[in-house]
């Protein structure tokens, strides 16, 4: 299951790089608010895999985006948020999270692919009742150690859209 997992991540990182946001990979299956439940069969797999997304430009580069993409663990009971930050981000100084006046990371990317790295969160209840509660979510990456980039990302529909995951 985390084999299909992290193809489904691949595959849609790759369509990404190709594709315009908006018209993103795999079935859309609900739009709730700014996201979206996009559901695929990843290959050698015989269910789908089903995940929360939005793309995402930074306000002042419209060159640096990311991808949030949330998706259940592989044991159903919990959920992961997996980051798809653009190449070039300084790897060392991992990405930041910050809802409201909360400051979360930073976490460190765990492995880049040829349009992106990838970092990840673990989603506990603390942080999903904070992402359910905010409007907007800023997600830091570094460029130098001194030059940190905020992307906001809007949480409206956040909940909703958690509550569309099959």
């Amino acid at each position: 299951m985390a084999f299909r997992l992290c193809s489904f991540l691949i595959v849609i990182a790759l369509l990404l790089a190709v594709m315009p946001i908006a018209h993103a990979q795999g079935v859309l299956k609900a739009v709730q608010g700014d996201w979206q439940v996009r559901c695929d069969t990843p290959p050698d797999s015989k269910s789908e895999v089903c995940a929360l997304i939005q793309s995402v430009t930074a306000e002042d580069r419209p060159n640096v985006g990311l991808t949030v993409i949330i998706l259940k663990t592989v044991d159903q009971k919990g959920l992961m948020m997996r980051v798809l930050a653009p190449l070039g981000v300084l790897l060392t100084e991992g990405l930041r999270l910050k809802v409201g006046q909360k400051l979360l990371g930073p976490t460190g990317f765990v492995y880049c692919i040829p349009n992106g790295c990838v970092a990840e969160f673990s989603m506990d209840e603390k942080l999903v009742a904070l992402l359910k509660s905010g409007q907007e979510a800023n997600f830091i990456i570094f460029s130098k150690p001194e030059e940190g980039i905020g992307i906001p990302v809007s949480l409206a529909g956040f909940g909703q859209g958690l509550d569309k995951l099959p």
